[in-house]
C-alpha cells in the first residue's frame, strides 16, 4: 500500500492501473536522467510547471519533493517570484499559498 502522503486519487490510480503507473514513474525517472540538471533543479522545474497550470496537489507534491532534495524555502519562493511575470500575480499567489501549506506542515 502506498503512503498517505499521496493524494487519494493518485493512490487509487496506482492500484487500478499498476502497469500505467509504473510506466509513468519510469518515464519521469528517464526524464530526470536525460540531461545535466541536478535533482534539485528538476524538482524546481516541475514545481514551476505545476504552479503554472494551477495544480494544487502537484504543487504540494513537488514542493515536498523539492524540500526533500535539499531545496530551501527561499528557492521555493523564488520560483513564485519568477512566475509572476509569466502566469500573473493571482496564479503565482495561489502557488505561494500552496507552497506555504507544505512549509507550515514542516514547521
Amino acid at each position: 500500500m502506498m503512503s498517505n502522503v499521496y493524494p487519494k486519487n493518485y493512490q487509487r490510480y496506482a492500484e487500478l492501473f499498476p502497469a500505467m503507473f509504473e510506466a509513468l514513474h519510469k518515464g519521469a525517472e528517464e526524464a530526470r536522467k536525460s540531461g545535466p540538471l541536478t535533482e534539485k533543479n528538476c524538482h524546481l522545474v516541475q514545481l514551476a510547471a505545476a504552479l503554472a497550470v494551477r495544480s494544487e496537489e502537484a504543487v504540494h507534491s513537488h514542493a515536498r519533493r523539492a524540500l526533500a532534495a535539499g531545496v530551501s524555502q527561499d528557492e521555493l519562493y523564488q520560483v513564485v517570484n519568477l512566475l509572476i511575470s509569466t502566469v500573473g500575480f493571482p496564479t503565482a499567489a495561489a502557488g505561494f499559498s500552496w507552497i506555504n501549506d507544505v512549509l507550515d506542515t514542516k514547521a
